[in-house]
């Protein structure tokens, strides 16, 4: 199979801990960046023989035995509460590691792993793979470049419907195995990653409410919150609303960020991610993705050519190529980092102090 690109390092050997959804995700891609699919440790012996066959990879290990392999790049893509101890075994055994979101449960783990990675030389990648879209680039580089002026406003969504019934259920419902917050920690924090990364401008305070529809899930009392919604400020004074929900009807994957600068308006919608809207006071326009249009940043993304569609896979791809060019000693511009994923974790936090409290909550500069 043709890949992006080879990994230079004559050790190309990946192992993966974890086997459900994202662990193919991340196994597909890997593939396509010229890695070799080395090992896989799973929950079960079983569950990691059933992956090893099913993502290609030569040998299924349990998870220490595979850290103990010292290979030299390691995907963690397991239940939230077990990434701060794969990801430091990993990077304590000389590893370089791409951690799934969130990096951590709570801020403060997050922030340690962070520093310990970027102390070790090995500051690690959180896959915020929206930011891989070339529109995503595209409305940055305006932002960016002064066209779209100073921010004022900013107003997102990211709703879905997984778990819009009673009998829906899930691993991340519970506190002990997904973590204190469950809709925000795992798609509000995609939001607030883009809002940061596409502006340029931090999230300096916030005031957030939160909403838990069904009581009960699979005969367990529910913990963690069904939708988010909250107002932001920017530390550049923009001033922004943010709707998060798990339980938004029809809504599969409903990501939307819409930023209003002083002369123009970008608004990117992740289910038609091949387009821009930029909106402006006497007119509109309509940016297709297009590689002679496109700034140069969104146009390195463009891996196929204009009018044929690039999609979630797609963004996936561009990211883990990065991570493993940035491993090899290139720089790639925004690869999202474990500083980003702690900069998450921060910003969950806070959601989370400012819905118990009632009240505007400071966001650390982390």
């Amino acid at each position: 199979m043709p890949t992006q690109t080879e990994l230079s390092r004559p050790d190309r050997r990946i192992g993966m801990i974890g086997a459900g959804f994202m662990a193919r995700t991340h196994s597909i891609a890997a593939r396509l960046a010229g890695a070799r699919l080395d090992a896989i440790a799973a929950s079960t012996d079983a569950s990691a023989t059933r992956a090893a066959t099913e993502y290609g990879y030569e040998r299924a290990l349990a998870a220490d035995e595979l850290i103990a392999a010292r290979l030299p790049l390691v995907h963690v893509c397991t239940p939230n509460p077990s990434h701060v101890s794969y990801a430091r075994a990993a990077i304590r055994a000389g590893a370089h590691v791409i951690c799934e979101k969130p990096l951590a449960t709570n801020a403060a783990d997050a922030l340690a792993l962070a520093a310990e990675a970027d102390e070790a030389g090995r500051p690690g990648a959180v896959p915020f793979v929206y930011r891989y879209h070339p529109m995503v680039r595209e409305a940055r580089a305006r932002i960016a470049a002064g066209e779209a002026g100073a921010v004022l406003t900013v107003s997102g969504r990211y709703l879905q419907d997984w778990m819009l019934a009673a009998e829906d259920d899930n691993w991340r419902v519970g506190v002990d195995t997904g973590g204190p917050s469950r809709a925000f920690a795992d798609i509000g924090s995609h939001l607030v990653d883009l809002v940061e990364f596409v502006s340029g401008d931090r999230i300096s305070r916030l005031v957030a409410t939160t909403r838990t529809v069904h009581p009960e899930r699979g005969g367990h009392t529910v913990q963690t919150e069904d939708s988010v919604a909250l107002a932001v400020e920017l530390a550049g004074g923009g001033i922004g609303t943010l709707l998060v929900s798990q339980v938004a009807p029809g809504r599969k994957n409903g990501l939307v960020l819409e930023i209003s600068g002083a002369r123009e308006t970008l608004c990117f919608e992740q289910e038609d991610p091949e387009r821009l809207w930029v909106g402006r006071r006497g007119h509109s326009l309509l940016l297709r993705r297009d590689t002679d249009t496109l700034a140069p940043d969104a146009a390195r993304l463009s891996k196929v050519p204009s009018g044929h569609a690039q999609g979630y896979q797609d963004a996936f791809n561009s990211f883990v190529d990065d991570a493993y060019a940035v491993v090899r000693g290139e720089h790639r511009e925004g690869l999202p980092t474990f500083a980003d994923g702690a900069r998450a974790a921060v910003i969950t936090d806070a959601v989370l102090a400012s819905a118990a409290s009632g009240s505007w909550v400071e966001v650390s500069g982390a």
